[in-house]
This record gives C-alpha cells, sequence and structure tokens, in this order.
C-alpha cells in the first residue's frame, strides 16, 4: 500500500469512536492473512486491530489507565523529584538547557526518569491487567518488563531541545527479536501538538534497524536523544493526539518521535517496554549499535565505576524484571 493511503486510513482510524477499525477489506497487508507476524493469536485482539498493528506497527487503545492509577504515578513521580523517595537504580535526566540553568526546583528540574522498576508504586503501571492483556498479544504470556520511563517533557525554552528526534527504539536494545517487544505508552494528561505529542511514521517497523547519530541540532540535543541518520522528512507522518489515560502499543522499529512543548507546562507520560521472557540476548560490536553501547558503557563506568568488559547486554540483563508468567531466558 503507497504511504498516503496508509496514512488516509490511519487517520481515519485516529478519528473514529473507539470502537471502529477499519475493515478488514480496507487494510492490506504485506504479510500471509492467516500467518500474521506482529501479533499472536490470543482471541483477545479484534481481527481489524490486529491487522492495523499488522499494516502500521501502532495500535491506538482509548482510556485504558484509570485517572485513579495515573494520579498514583503522578504523585510518586513528585515525591521522587523532591528526594522524599530514594528509587535504587533509578536514572535521572534534565534536558540540556535545564541542566545550564543555576537553579531549578522539583520536578521543574527533572524532564524524565528512567528504570524506576524497583519503585513498587510506578512498577504498578507495569501490572496493569488492562495494560497486560494487550502486551500479550505481542509478547506471548511469559512478560518481562525490561524499559521503564516517566517523561516530564519540559516547557521549551526556545531553542526546541524539548524534541525528540526521530528514531527506532531497538537501537537502544540488546535482546531480540523486535517482533516480540512492545512498548505501552500512556498519555498522563492530553497529549496533542501543542505540547509534544508522540509522531510516527506508519509501516516503518516492517524496516530494517538503521544508524542512529546526534542530529545537529544548533542550540543542543539531550543526552542519548539519537536519531534516525537518514530517515525520509517527505514520509507521511501521523501525530497521535491522546487523552489522558489512552494508551498507544508500538514496535520496536516504527520510527517515531515527539515535537516541542509551546505550552507553559509539563507534558506527562509513562511508559515500559515490554518483551517475551523468551527473548535473548546480543552482542551488538560491529553493528550500528556500537555508537550506543560505548556511550551507555562510559557512563556507566563513570557513574557506577564498573567494569571494562561489561557489554550492553549486561546492563540490561539488570534491568528487567518479571511481571507475569516465568522468567524463561531473560
Amino acid at each position: 500500500m503507497a504511504a498516503a493511503a496508509r496514512l488516509k486510513l490511519v487517520l481515519r482510524h485516529l478519528n473514529s469512536p473507539v470502537t471502529a477499525f477499519p475493515t478488514s477489506a480496507e487494510i492490506v497487508t504485506h504479510t500471509d492473512p492467516g500467518r500474521p507476524r506482529y501479533t499472536l493469536e490470543n482471541g483477545f485482539l479484534s481481527p481489524e486491530q490486529r491487522q492495523f498493528y499488522e499494516e502500521n506497527g501502532f495500535l491506538h487503545i482509548k482510556k485504558l489507565v484509570s485517572d485513579e492509577n495515573l494520579e498514583l504515578f503522578r504523585a510518586e513521580f513528585e515525591r521522587i523529584c523532591r528526594r522524599e523517595v530514594i528509587v535504587l537504580g533509578l536514572t535521572v535526566m534534565r534536558d540540556v538547557t535545564i541542566t545550564k540553568a543555576e537553579y531549578v526546583q522539583d520536578q521543574q528540574a527533572v524532564s524524565k526518569i528512567q528504570d524506576y522498576q524497583n519503585s513498587e508504586t510506578l512498577f504498578k503501571y507495569c501490572c496493569l491487567p488492562e495494560i497486560l492483556k494487550y502486551v500479550e498479544c505481542f509478547t506471548g504470556p511469559n512478560i518481562m518488563a525490561m524499559h521503564t520511563m516517566l517523561i516530564n517533557k519540559p516547557p521549551d525554552t526556545g531553542k526546541k531541545t524539548s524534541r525528540h528526534p526521530m528514531h527506532q527504539d531497538l537501537h537502544y536494545f540488546a535482546f531480540r527479536p523486535a517482533d516480540r517487544i512492545v512498548c505501552a505508552w500512556t498519555a498522563m494528561e492530553r497529549v496533542d501538538r501543542t505540547n509534544g505529542c508522540l509522531v510516527v511514521l506508519p509501516g516503518t517497523h516492517k524496516g530494517r534497524l538503521q544508524q542512529h547519530d546526534y542530529p545537529k541540532w544548533t542550540d543542543g540535543v539531550n543526552k542519548m536523544y539519537h536519531g534516525v541518520r537518514d530517515y525520509d522528512p517527505n514520509y507521511p507522518r501521523v501525530h497521535l493526539v491522546m487523552e489522558k489515560g489512552d494508551t498507544v502499543f508500538f514496535h520496536p522499529l516504527l520510527i517515531h518521535g515527539s515535537g516541542m512543548n509551546r505550552t507553559l507546562g509539563f507534558r506527562k507520560a509513562i511508559s515500559c517496554h515490554f518483551t517475551s521472557a523468551d527473548c535473548y540476548y546480543i552482542d551488538v560490536k560491529g553493528t550500528s549499535q556500537e555508537n550506543i553501547e560505548q556511550e551507555v558503557l562510559e557512563i556507566g563506568r563513570k557513574k557506577y565505576g564498573i567494569d571494562k568488559d561489561v557489554t550492553m547486554a549486561d546492563v540490561w540483563c539488570l534491568k528487567g524484571r518479571l511481571v507475569q508468567g516465568e522468567r524463561t531466558n531473560l
């Protein structure tokens, strides 16, 4: 299907009521309809939902996570920012412009926290039955939470550093296969183009992992915000406008990013990359991922004094936590 035609179908799906999906006749997949590649047969997803994900690499589910749970996560994030709670292994990130400020208090100084798997309150997100029933359609019954984040996209200072370059999440992962990995990303408030919603390139999950580098942005780029080197800027894109509690599930090869936050408030979202416990670790040396491995290990040596023989796969082995079933491999 041509990119422009696919975009029309995606937009029709996103603007339709929650129960309305494109019909089988409307979507032409590149895979055998009897043997889907990216979803598993467990009877939960409708045929239309499965085909939409197969063709586009993402699935937007409306009002999946309750306001009560989201406020619980918000309150815990604020406690972490005030240092009232210490979480083992947590990584706190700041926008490049915030790090240069003389003084910024509590959550206004934090643009993202990663690796919250040891926070019992935030980890509840990864264990929500309403999330896992979808995740199992992509990973199977043995599910690991591998990469956890709560994003607090700050108001842009005018230097455009609050945007996130177009990238593929698989660039950061030392485990495979890619088709048994899925991200769940939940809006903690309304997310649209004014505060920097997700932008996706439908169908790019069918491609290969591409070379990633730091984009050549004049006013600075946040640490580890690598972007696809040569993606086509003319490729049709979709801006995912989401209400509070909406969740998007997407493939790790899907090219995506986010725009600037042009508002005065912070845009929050919580996410987790899930994978089948049957996945396996890989050695990324000699691949396009070698640059991110070197950066991760360099930070690890400076911050934690890790041994020079440690690999990116070793680092990921420490991050994973079982959420359902058996830890069969990872």
